[in-house]
């Protein structure tokens, strides 16, 4: 493999998200402006916020994108690398590649008569791969601001919840805000489901937090019974029942996970 082609994968990965990416964007204003701290001001983050992004991007590109100088008769400052330019070059052409497949679609069908109405959010959904197997398109319904948490409430259904608790520099680059259409991730291992009656829409214990619905597959094994609940939204949500749960399918079970274990997306 060569060092040009090593490089391209690596900036896919960096690039796996919407070229808009706050972190971009940061990652943008830093070369505009050589400086951390005013990119920061700039894009309305904080400045550990700015370089968090910054370190997610190098950690992802695999090679350094920024280059920071320190004191100096200027006191200091920060500079794109070369590999940092070239990495913003792709963000823009993949931006106008993306939006030319969309404006062509528009152009050539109806979406509402492909009976698609959602068609962009789920195509952008597809196209994020994770080993999480739950994937919840949601609402912000609010931001729960606790020093460095943030709580944030997330309306899955017309009853169902749920809440995520992330730092306050990844609310800050997601620009989380009411009423923005988020995806909540969570792998199946974190949500424990229980057979229980139907007695609310959704309780909440500490951080813990419990999702009604009716198990619709069951996978019996001794390490564990996986659990598919349906919610009352329509939603699937996959977890694990202890080995000999007894669970049968369409009785009313409980699905029960942390707080900190529901990671929010952002779709294209």
């Amino acid at each position: 493999m060569t060092k040009t082609t090593a490089t391209v994968e690596s900036f896919t990965s960096a690039l796996s998200h919407e070229p808009a990416d706050k972190r971009i964007e940061i990652l943008r204003l830093v070369g505009d402006s050589g400086s951390i701290s005013q990119a920061a001001r700039d894009a309305g983050v904080s400045y550990k916020a700015a370089w968090q992004a910054i370190d997610t991007l190098t950690n992802l590109a695999g090679v350094v994108l920024v280059e920071r100088a320190v004191g100096g008769t200027g006191g200091g400052g920060a500079s794109i690398t070369l590999a940092g330019r070239k990495l913003l070059l792709m963000a823009d052409l993949l931006h106008k590649n993306r939006s030319d497949v969309f404006a062509s679609f528009n152009a050539r069908f109806n979406a509402r008569e492909l009976m698609l109405p959602k068609a962009m959010p789920m195509l952008s959904g597809m196209g994020l791969r994770t080993s999480m197997r739950n994937q919840l398109p949601c609402t912000v319904e609010k931001l729960e601001v606790k020093g460095h948490v943030v709580r944030v409430h997330l309306q899955i259904g017309p009853s169902d919840k749920l809440v995520s608790r992330i730092t306050k520099a990844s609310a800050e680059l997601l620009s989380l805000k009411k009423g923005q259409q988020v995806l909540a991730l969570c792998k199946a291992t974190a949500v424990a489901v229980t057979a229980e009656a139907i007695t609310a829409p959704s309780t909440r214990s500490g951080h813990g937090q419990i999702l009604h619905g009716r198990a619709t597959r069951i996978s019996r094994s001794k390490s564990g019974d996986e659990v598919s609940v349906q919610l009352e939204a329509g939603l699937q949500v996959v977890g694990f029942a202890a080995s000999g749960s007894r669970l049968k399918a369409n009785a009313p079970v409980s699905a029960q996970l942390d707080e900190s274990a529901v990671v929010i997306a952002l779709t294209i």
